[in-house]
């Protein structure tokens, strides 16, 4: 099976769907003559034309606006906002338009776009490109939300919500586009083709949404993670010694609760682990809803480890990324409450 990077994977499901099905059109800044910022789509112009992959202005609001436009035509659009700190202008659109409009109709249209967009820091790209936005979506009734953590789900993952006639978020783990990251900053990174998760199929396949990943399997607690966190989650664990279960949600919402109740059931603690700020952050949600489905099997408290409550910090990079020190200490703090 041949080995991708989560760039190759990513673009190779947009060849597939586009191959499939000619209502499929990517755009964006950058995305056409260039192939994006991080060459996602390099080669899809050249393959497919200038009508089916082409460059958007800059403008955020515009790019979104246009895809629910084509959108409620008949059109599945898949666009790119170049980082997902500059999606701020579009939000209005996404929340107001594309999650609402199914509601709104009475069923009449709908917005079948996916608004893929590189997320996270690790890459020293300080406050405007290092953000993680992910709980101002799963917050959207009418959304749906993807992380994936490696290149066979990115590809699989991003298949289903092209195909999927409801809008969906994609957010990509910048620092993870290459290879796995383990929050080791100062080693060499792995590359995907020398990962097993690297293995990514040929042809059409979907990873349905809204069902988790058990990455690792214990019995001793359990971590809820996604995107890179789910492999310095994996880091820590060993570094620990701690025989934790490890659960990929690969999709926030809609959210595979049943594979988070089984897990905290039968190890009876649990950690939330998320790149994004502490308050108000999707780990918030996992909090509450393990709390409430779970109350009665957990034996400690539910443990966070996130980014800090401040803006994204150039110089400090590695003190404000949860790093695999810092989720291991909460694992070792769980079993030992």
């Amino acid at each position: 099976m041949p080995r991708r990077t989560m760039i190759e994977a990513i673009r190779d499901a947009m060849a597939v769907t586009m191959e499939k099905d000619d209502t499929v059109v990517v755009f964006g800044e950058d995305v056409g003559y260039f192939g994006g910022v991080f060459r996602c789509t390099q080669g899809l112009q050249q393959r497919f034309g200038k009508n089916r992959c082409f460059d958007a202005p800059i403008s955020e609001l515009g790019i979104i606006g246009a895809a629910i436009g084509m959108a409620a035509y008949g059109l599945r659009p898949c666009v790119e906002v170049q980082f997902a700190d500059y999606m701020y202008p579009g939000y209005d659109q996404i929340v107001s338009e594309a999650a609402r409009i199914r509601y709104r109709s009475g069923g009449e249209f709908t917005a079948p776009i996916v608004v893929r967009m590189p997320t996270g820091g690790g890459i020293f790209g300080g406050q405007t490109h290092s953000q993680s936005p992910e709980a101002l979506f799963t917050h959207v009734s009418g959304l749906k939300t993807v992380v994936p953590s490696n290149p066979y789900d990115a590809k699989g993952l991003l298949i289903s919500a092209i195909e999927d006639d409801d809008p969906v978020i994609f957010l990509e783990p910048k620092r993870i586009y290459n290879g796995p990251f383990d929050g080791h900053h100062e080693r060499p990174v792995t590359p995907w083709t020398k990962h097993p998760q690297g293995e990514v199929p040929d042809g059409h396949y979907r990873v349905p949404l809204g069902k988790a990943a058990v990455r690792r399997e214990g019995n001793a607690v359990t971590v809820l993670a996604y995107g890179t966190m789910v492999h310095v989650a994996e880091a820590a664990a060993e570094e620990a010694g701690v025989d934790a279960e490890i659960i990929d949600l690969r999709s926030l919402l809609p959210l595979d609760l049943e594979t988070i109740e089984a897990s905290v059931r039968k190890t009876g603690r649990c950690v939330v682990a998320h790149e994004a700020t502490l308050t108000s952050g999707f780990g918030a949600e996992l909090t509450a809803l393990v709390q409430e489905t779970c109350f009665y099997h957990l034996e400690a408290p539910i443990v966070r480890v996130t980014g800090w409550d401040t803006p994204y910090p150039h110089a400090q990079e590695w003190d404000y990324f949860p790093g695999p020190a810092r989720v291991g200490r909460a694992l070792k703090a769980v079993m030992e409450a």
